[in-house]
């Protein structure tokens, strides 16, 4: 018995992952991550590194953040309190959705995760307080192969939905995409 159900989006490889929650009187159980399961909706490596993160204002943006080649990453992420908006962007040199974006609702209730594959940015906006996030990255960090994409960039026309986001330094002086990027080449 399966204990997620896999959904396509429109940037291919990168799914939503519903979790099954089972519960009785006790409380409830949901498998986080299983490699035999998840291999089907292209979870194809061992998980090298888990992170999480508590951000505790609503309309906080983190990201837009991915690895170059050679330490390309799939992520799964996972909201275990509060709520997100969740988006990858397609950076796949020669994709047809290249620079496209894809936004998810994460939250604890709604008991979804987003697989997202390697070539593509990942960010989101807390949609509520005290938000947790739990990332399973593919590859460790790697501070040299460390990218950025500046999340409110016009080209990518992310639409957050709440106004006035917080961002880190970090995260605001990130590069505006230029117009020669042609992608991130797998």
């Amino acid at each position: 018995m399966s204990r997620f159900t896999v959904h396509s989006t429109p940037l291919e490889g990168l799914k939503i992952v519903e979790r099954q929650r089972l519960g009785d009187t006790r409380g409830s159980l949901s498998r986080l991550f299983c490699a035999g399961e998840l291999a089907a909706a292209g979870w194809t490596k061992p998980i090298a590194q888990i992170n999480h993160t508590v951000t505790a204002h609503p309309a906080t943006i983190r990201g837009m953040h991915f690895q170059h080649p050679p330490h390309a990453e799939m992520k799964l992420v996972t909201c275990l309190s509060g709520a997100v908006f969740d988006v990858a962007v397609d950076l796949r040199a020669g994709s047809p959705t290249f620079l496209q974006w894809h936004g998810e609702i994460l939250s604890a209730e709604n008991n979804r995760a987003l697989l997202i594959p390697e070539g593509f940015a990942h960010g989101f906006q807390t949609i509520s307080a005290d938000v947790e996030m739990l990332y399973c990255h593919s590859a460790p960090y790697a501070p040299d192969a460390e990218g950025g994409l500046q999340p409110l960039d016009p080209k990518l026309a992310i639409a957050w939905p709440l106004p006035s986001p917080t961002l880190s330094e970090r995260d605001r002086n990130h590069p505006m995409i230029a117009p020669d990027f042609r992608g991130v080449t797998l």
